[in-house]
This record gives structure tokens, sequence and C-alpha cells, in this order.
């Protein structure tokens, strides 16, 4: 009996062992690798002093790939060549780098591989890993750390580089523009900077959005932050940046012929003394109208057709004055193309208007029919907007109402002298209710004016008010969204916000922004704090 039973036992072991050895032969994929890769050994160590080599290579615990290395990858200070990364497109347990320069004598480099290493299965990054080594006989240990906004928007951009100059005998403010940086960081993903490894000493610190990644400042691409004063090191400070975008120089593009009756004139810089004088002979019946575009940095010059080769102008700004002259090629005169902005429903914030593609020379009011939902005449005034491209009717409107407005033939005439078709336009209007109203409160005002602007969640500019004293802001009538407000200490008093200027020391108007959004709804009244720092 007893032998009996250990033969049962043993052949049910004996099952058990087969069941779990045909199991093992099953994938089961295991648990998720969550972890990031991890250093294992360098040649030469990290913090290595007398460096002499000219290749370094760092081993991983696991496979590791390498993602976006070239922009990720910072060396500070940096490399006239850059140095060779192996293996780029492909996956391997180690890095290897070649070294093309010639380092500096007793100094500490810094290879801030943001999180440019990833594992191979799960795309975990290894994020900020530094490797150190020093030309001399031990690492310097000081940093500096702080933050970095845009002076004007809202968002900050990334991938800004913060750079440091030694301040020695042979140090002016021009270095920035074409000598490489002593130390570099860049902030990435993040607003947030540390410059590692420094040595001690007293330093120009400037910010750049270098897109050519020549470390280098390029005004006329690039942003710049810069601190009044140099700093020393070491320093408990942290040291905050407003990045902004300088004008320009001026500068005068060649003009150009853009369609018959029509040459444009580009520009870079401050354009607003610009004067445009015809020196040419021309007919006394000869219109021309000059209008700005500033977000383009243009002039488009219109003027009634001639029959002549070529015009002679002289363009003048300030101190700045130079003759051209301007070929005419034989092309078209475009034809009149009018246009409504309004779509179905009028907002109470707005006018209803037209536009069009050549500047409004007339406007014929007998020749336009304006009536409401019961077809009665509705009294209004046209009105040609300073751009001369577009032209408002101005009316009292009506809460709850439809209206129809008719162009008859001829309403409208250009500077050409083309004239419209017949036009018709519908819309309707909503009642207050239907509209939302922010009632703000400015706290902690430093001084004043200022201007308070008003912009929707996707930074466009609704209204903008000008403030000259202590005082509550209302904006009425908005539709149901999200808004942002924005202050502007307007310290120059020219009602519009200034950038700055690296050479000559001068900081952009300060702004600053409500902390959240405000959620406008239908028939409700917002009363806010927005307390300035």
């Amino acid at each position: 009996m007893k032998f009996r039973f250990l033969f049962i036992l043993t052949g049910l072991v004996l099952l058990l062992l087969l069941d779990s050895c045909a199991r093992r032969g099953r994938p089961t994929g295991g648990e998720k690798d969550s972890t990031a890769p991890i250093l294992i050994t360098a040649q030469p160590d990290h913090l290595t002093t007398n460096f002499k080599d000219k290749k370094i290579r760092l081993n991983f615990d696991e496979y590791i790939k390498l993602k976006d290395v070239n922009k990720q990858l910072v060396i500070s200070p940096p490399m006239k060549h850059k140095p060779i990364i192996n293996p780029v497109g492909t996956v391997s347990k180690f890095i290897s780098i070649k070294i093309l320069d010639t380092l500096k004598e007793n100094t500490t480099y810094t290879f801030n591989f943001g999180n440019s290493i990833e594992d191979n299965n799960e795309n975990i990054p290894l994020k900020r890993f530094k490797y150190v080594i020093s030309t001399g006989d031990y690492i310097d240990s000081l940093k500096v750390v702080g933050k970095i906004k845009d002076a004007f928007k809202n968002t900050t951009d990334e991938n800004i580089s913060v750079l440091l100059y030694e301040v020695t005998e042979e140090f002016n403010d021009s270095i920035i523009y074409n000598q490489r940086p002593d130390y570099i960081t860049n902030t990435l993903d993040t607003i947030i900077y540390e410059i590692s490894h420094v040595k001690s000493g007293k330093f120009l610190m400037v910010a750049i959005d270098d897109k050519n990644s020549n470390y280098q400042f390029d005004p006329q691409q690039e942003k710049i932050a810069f601190l009044e004063d140099f700093i020393t090191l070491p320093t408990d400070s942290a040291y905050d940046f407003n990045l902004f975008k300088e004008e320009p120089e001026f500068k005068f593009t060649r003009p150009s012929q853009v369609k018959k009756g029509h040459i444009y004139f580009g520009y870079q810089g401050n354009g607003e003394n610009i004067k445009i004088d015809i020196l040419s002979d021309i007919p006394q019946d000869f219109k021309s109208e000059i209008i700005f575009d500033k977000e383009l940095d243009s002039i488009s010059y219109w003027y009634s057709p001639i029959e002549k080769d070529s015009l002679e102008f002289e363009i003048s700004n300030l101190d700045f004055k130079e003759k051209v002259v301007i070929k005419l090629p034989s092309k078209e005169i475009d034809s009149l193309l009018i246009s409504s902005p309004v779509k179905g429903v009028l907002s109470l914030r707005n006018l209803f208007s037209v536009e069009s593609n050549i500047p409004i020379a007339k406007i014929d009011k007998t020749k336009i029919i304006f009536i409401d939902k019961d077809s009665t005449n509705v009294s209004f005034t046209p009105e040609i907007n300073t751009s001369k491209l577009s032209m408002n009717l101005n009316f009292e409107k009506e809460y709850k109402n439809k209206y129809n407005v008719t162009f008859l033939p001829s309403a409208i005439e250009d500077l050409f002298g083309n004239v419209n078709d017949t036009l018709k336009y519908s819309f309707t209007t909503k009642h207050p209710e239907d509209y939302g109203i922010i009632n703000l409160s400015l706290e902690s005002i430093q001084n004043y004016p200022i201007i308070v602007e008003l912009t929707d969640d996707k930074s466009k500019l609704i209204e903008s008010v000008y403030v000259t004293e202590k005082r509550k802001v209302k904006f009425e009538n908005l539709s149901p969204n999200n808004y942002q407000v924005r202050i502007i200490y307007d310290t120059n008093e020219n009602q519009k916000w200034d950038t700055g200027s690296y050479l000559k020391k001068v900081k952009p108007e300060k702004t600053e922004y409500h902390f959240e959004l405000f959620e406008v709804r239908a028939n409700w009244a917002l009363n806010e704090n927005f307390t300035l720092k």
C-alpha cells in the first residue's frame, strides 16, 4: 500500500514537471521595461582630470539609441569642430566620441546629451545625461541657474541657448556677434537653464534662440536677452531673462512693380518716418495712394496708370535718402474684387465692412440699399478706412435683427476707375445676453500709463485700452470663449510696446500676463482682479 502511494505521488510530480517544461516554451512577454539606461563604465572615467585623449567611450547596461543627438548634444565650452558621435541610426550598448578639436588647457568640458539617449525597447530617455572631463588638474564645479521667458508673448520658445563670456582685457560688447562663448547650455523643452562646471570669474551672460547653431548672435533672425551687469562667480543668485527680437537697423530693399499701377517697396527696421516722393513728370490728373503694411514691413504704392517706361522716386527716412528708378514692364491691371469679412452674424463689437483688393476712391451712397428684416430702410453712413482697402457702414444696431445690404453697380469705385457689379450681403445681430463681460480691477500698478490688451486663446488681439490713471477696465460684448489679458508698461508713452537693443543696453518694455485664462460665458459678467507683481 505504501509502495503504491509513493508510485502515485511520483507520477504526479513527473506530470507537474512535464507541464512546467511545456509552459517554458510559450512566449509570455514579461514585465515592461520602465527604467532608463544606466552608464556602467566610461573610458576615461567620468570626472577624469588631465584629459589628453581624442576618444571617449561610454558603456551602458542595455541597448540604446541616439535621437536628435546633433540637436540635443551641447558641449561646453563649444568646440569649433563638432566631434564625431557613433553609432547614429543603429542600436548599441556604447557611445563613442571622437574629438577633432584641440582642447583648451586647464578647462572643464561638459558633454550634455540632453534627452537624446533612449533605451532601444521602450524609448525611455536618460534625461539630461552629462559626461564631464577636465584638461587640467581639477574639475570646475561652479554653476549658474535661472529661467527664461519671452518679453512679449505668453509662451516661451524651446531650445534657447544661454552663453557665458569671460570678461578679460580683450573683452568688448561685440563679442557675441563674432566669437564663441566660453560656456554654453540649452533649455531644450523647458524654461529652466543651468550652466554647470564653470570656473570662477567675471562673465557676460546672454540668451539667444540660436537658429543657425553657430553660438553667435544674428540680430536679423534671432531673439536675445541680456543682463544689465556682469555676473561674478561663485554666486548664489539665479538670473532670469526676457527674450526679445531687436528692431533691425533701417534698410531699404529694391522696389518692384507688382501689377500695373501697383509698386511694392520693402524695408527692414523702423519705417514710421518713410516718405516716398515721385520725381518723374506726371499728368495733373495723376492719383496715388501709399499704404503701409507694418506686419510685413512693406509699402504698397498705388497710382493711376500712365504711359511711361519707368518712374523715378526719392525715398527718405530720417537721415536716409535714396533715389530709385523703377522699370514698368507691361502688365495687366487688377480687376476690382470686393468681399466682406462678416459671415452670417455681425458681432455687437464690430462694424459691417467690405474689403477691396485695390484702394477705394469713391462711394456712392445712393447706390447702396440697406434694409432690416421688416424691409425698413436703415440709416447709415459710409466711411472709407485709413488703409483705403476697406470701408464701413456705420449704423445703429438693433438686437436680434436681420439686415440686407445691396451694393448696386458703381456704388464703389477704385483708384483705377473700376466699379463693382451688384453685390448682396445678409447678416444678423444677437442680443447682449448672448455675450459676456469682463470687469477688470488692476492692482499694484507700478506706474502709468499702461496698455491693457485683451486677446483670445490664440493670441489674437480683441481690444486695447490705454490707461493713464487708476480705474477699472471693462470689456463687453465678448463672444463666449477663453480670453487672456496682457499689461504693457508704456514707459516712453508712445501707446505701443517697444522692444529692446543689446548694444544700446535698452530693455524691452515690461509686459505681464494674468496667470490664467478668463472663461467668458453668455449673459455672464466676470469681476476679476489682476494683481501685478
